[in-house]
């Protein structure tokens, strides 16, 4: 599988992983969930006001949000190795790895995860959804050597 990983820090802040770790945290994420095919996806870091905007705009919820993923639909034909983009608010991962006492790049591979499992369908709507895609990602999160993200839950 070949992946093509195009990252976008419009946030430049000096704490936020290296562009390989996104690259070793989205590969995982796909190799885990079965993908063997070819992927391309964008990951955008922005500030609480370009995610907040884009979370009224798109989800019609106020504020900043941690993470927001963004499926392509329709490109199956055409591009079918395009899944998506992912936005991550910078602020709002550091607030929260602060908040719930979690190491930062832990959380961030989880936003990371979580999106990516957006993108290839998974979902956390119903019970029964929720807790198969929170199991994959503890298993990735194991894998990549980070501690259960919903433990202080």
């Amino acid at each position: 599988m070949n992946l093509d990983l195009e990252l976008q820090d419009i946030f430049h802040d000096p704490e936020l992983p290296a562009d390989e770790k996104f690259r070793e945290w989205v590969r995982t994420t796909l190799e885990a969930a079965g993908r063997k095919e070819d992927t391309q996806l964008a990951i955008r870091i922005v500030d609480e006001e370009e995610s907040a905007m884009l979370n009224e705009r798109w989800r019609h919820r106020k504020g900043a949000t941690n993470v927001m993923s963004f499926a392509m639909s329709g490109l199956d034909l055409i591009a079918p190795e395009v899944i998506g983009d992912i936005v991550i608010c910078a602020p709002v991962v550091t607030k929260e790895a602060d908040e719930q006492n979690k190491q930062l790049y832990a959380h961030w591979a989880h936003m990371v995860v979580h999106g990516v499992l957006h993108l290839l369908g998974y979902d956390h709507k119903e019970e029964a959804d929720a807790e198969k895609m929170e199991s994959l990602e503890k298993e990735i999160l194991k894998k990549l050597g980070y501690p259960d993200p919903y433990e202080s839950e």
